[in-house]
């Protein structure tokens, strides 16, 4: 029996988490614009959420394959290439694009105009790859591929380098 059938009173739980327009935490990579709604310190850590701007001819990451977490990327506004190993796919506003581990993997804004997506990151670990990233750049410390694959390395990611 439930602490709530037996007093007839919800229980307790976690508070509500609610973040507006303009909140959560803001990550700048370059040309991207990154913006935190959940890093998993509401969910347990099972899930993070966050919204990406990328800029017109935007070059995402290397592609890459996940050990341990699944990826998720909901295409709001234009248009964004994934990679899939050999296969692009042109994913348009209202698009799902699921990653999950061991995929490889990269994205990019090859169009004119900005596009926006929303990742999710199951569980949620990768949000501190993207903070690591900011503070290298933030120490002036530039965005090398070494750098950005020893960054992965700290999260269960590498480089997908049979497809480079």
């Amino acid at each position: 029996m439930t602490e709530e059938t037996s007093t007839g009173r919800p229980q307790a739980g976690p508070a509500v988490s609610v973040v507006g327009p303009g909140g959560g935490e803001t990550i700048v990579l370059g040309s991207t614009r990154m913006r935190v709604l959940e890093d998993g310190s509401h969910t347990g850590h099972r899930l993070a959420i966050a919204e990406s701007v990328l800029a017109p001819h935007t070059q995402g990451p290397p592609q890459h394959r996940h050990a341990r977490h699944d990826e998720g990327f909901y295409i709001l506004s234009g248009t964004v290439r994934f990679t899939v190993g050999d296969e692009d796919h042109d994913a348009v506003a209202g698009t799902l694009v699921m990653v999950p581990p061991g995929t490889p993997h990269t994205f990019a804004n090859v169009t004119g105009q900005p596009a926006v997506m929303l990742s999710t990151f199951t569980p949620a670990l990768y949000v501190q790859y993207f903070r690591d990233l900011q503070s290298a750049l933030a120490d002036g410390r530039p965005l090398t591929p070494r750098a950005n694959t020893d960054a992965m390395s700290r999260y269960a990611t590498e480089p997908a380098t049979d497809f480079a």
